[in-house]
């Protein structure tokens, strides 16, 4: 959902644009960091950011009939590939139970990201909407308002005021990538087109979450005639709509210093 006059296109910017600016990509399973913002992630670092992923379930749930700890075990794995292979410098896992987020632990989480935000001088968030629409996965929206709610609070001077004693002095985030699986207010996309090839690459790194999508496929399409990797490309690989006058995007609601009080514009990042 988007009026198509107010979508901003992010195109790739060699100038080394983001040196000096830290993004942690927030979300609630491995697979997500690929589908959702592979080809974002690999912009911004290609543009001088330093990215950081922050996982906050163990994945247990995700594949199609392993036990769960051989499932943690194998996407443990899979996921270091991929922060490797995005280039991304560290993957923080916070470790709750999948599925099982609830919003009793939202202050938790909340607190959690707090610190991590401060201590590696986060100003860029890559995660869920929270307010997207009908998102049945409790995992995703309740990572999302955590992250909201972190970002602000992130910045506060009373917020978790023992945090500066320990060096780490709040700092608001001021730019947020948000996505969503249903409608959603949609005012950036951005170009991926020049590394769609290894977006598509970096999702096969999830080995265990694809097998789980692509044999779950199979049991709700009997007959179909499809092989994992043209599953993988046709889910999530689409060509993007031709009013954009590129291949392929990423679709965001996206939030800067603009959209913040006046005194957020000028802070140091």
């Amino acid at each position: 959902m988007s009026n198509r006059d107010d979508v901003v296109i992010e195109k790739w910017d060699s100038s080394k644009s983001g040196e000096g600016r830290v993004f942690a990509a927030v979300f609630a399973h491995s697979d997500d960091l690929a589908i959702f913002a592979g080809g974002t992630i690999m912009k911004l670092i290609s543009e001088g950011y330093t990215g950081y992923f922050i996982k906050t379930t163990n994945d247990e749930m995700d594949s199609y009939d392993l036990s769960f700890a051989e499932t943690i075990y194998r996407i443990a794995k899979e996921t270091d590939d991929v922060v490797e292979y995005l280039k991304l410098n560290k993957l923080y896992s916070l470790d709750y139970k999948n599925h099982y987020l609830e919003h009793s632990q939202l202050t938790e989480i909340r607190h959690r990201l707090i610190t991590l935000f401060r201590f590696l001088k986060v100003d860029t968030v890559i995660t869920f909407d929270p307010w997207g629409h009908y998102e049945e996965n409790p995992d995703h929206y309740i990572t999302a308002h955590a992250v909201e709610t972190a970002s602000w609070t992130a910045g506060r001077q009373l917020d978790l005021p023992e945090l500066k004693d320990m060096g780490l002095h709040p700092k608001f985030i001021t730019r947020k990538y948000l996505v969503a699986r249903g409608p959603q207010l949609v005012n950036r996309v951005v170009d991926i087109s020049p590394v769609a090839a290894q977006k598509l690459e970096c999702m096969k790194l999830h080995v265990t979450p694809m097998d789980n999508m692509y044999r779950t496929y199979l049991d709700l399409h009997p007959g179909a005639e499809i092989t994992q990797d043209e599953f993988v490309e046709s889910e999530f690989l689409q060509k993007a709509d031709p009013v954009y006058g590129v291949d392929y995007v990423e679709k965001f609601h996206y939030i800067d210093e603009t959209d913040s009080f006046s005194f957020m514009r000028n802070q140091q990042s």
